[in-house]
């Protein structure tokens, strides 16, 4: 259940009847893989995901449906650091399946990794983006994150990064726009 002060814009974006969303699960780890190579020129090894799988903010969208019963069609991962009192969540990756793309999905994982890290005490959420990556960055802002710098060459083959923030407090307090 989402908190009551979570604007119901944002609180239920599109999402497919077919997809279900929940923790990751160590099963889920080859799925997780196979779609990250498939969406990322730098992807995370294995190994990394793992270290996540205990993070409340890990999350994977299931598919339901008779075909695809039981398949992993996107996930986020996200964690809350302690910052001197003033605690930030760190949306690290989200991707979905090519297939299972413009449906709503990855819109689903980013609301409801903002709505974990919520509740897990995060005041402020960041995440870097490539700058070449439109259809993410038009996904940020439109669940509320902006941009607050560029990093630059921050990925290996140096393209710059744009670090985005949202500010929690105004995102529940419906203060952003959740459709473009």
């Amino acid at each position: 259940m989402l908190p009551s002060s979570v604007p119901e814009r944002v609180a239920t974006p599109p999402e497919s009847a077919d997809v279900t969303i929940r923790g990751a699960e160590q099963s889920d780890l080859g799925s997780i893989v196979d779609i990250e190579r498939a969406s990322f020129d730098q992807p995370w090894p294995y190994t990394a995901f793992e270290r996540f799988l205990d993070e409340p903010g890990f999350l994977v969208a299931v598919a339901s449906s008779v075909v695809h019963d039981g398949d992993v069609v996107g996930y986020v991962v996200a964690d809350v650091t302690p910052n001197f009192g003033r605690d930030i969540g760190h949306v690290k990756d989200l991707a979905v399946a090519d297939a299972a793309r413009r449906r709503g999905i990855g819109r689903s994982l980013l609301v409801r990794s903002l709505v974990v890290l919520s509740v897990a005490g995060a005041e402020v959420v960041k995440l870097e983006v490539r700058e070449s990556n439109d259809a993410a960055r038009t996904l940020y802002r439109d669940v509320g994150f902006e941009t607050a710098r560029r990093v630059p060459r921050y990925y290996q083959d140096g393209e710059d990064a744009l670090v985005m923030v949202l500010d929690v407090a105004e995102w529940r307090e419906g203060d952003v726009e959740a459709e473009p």
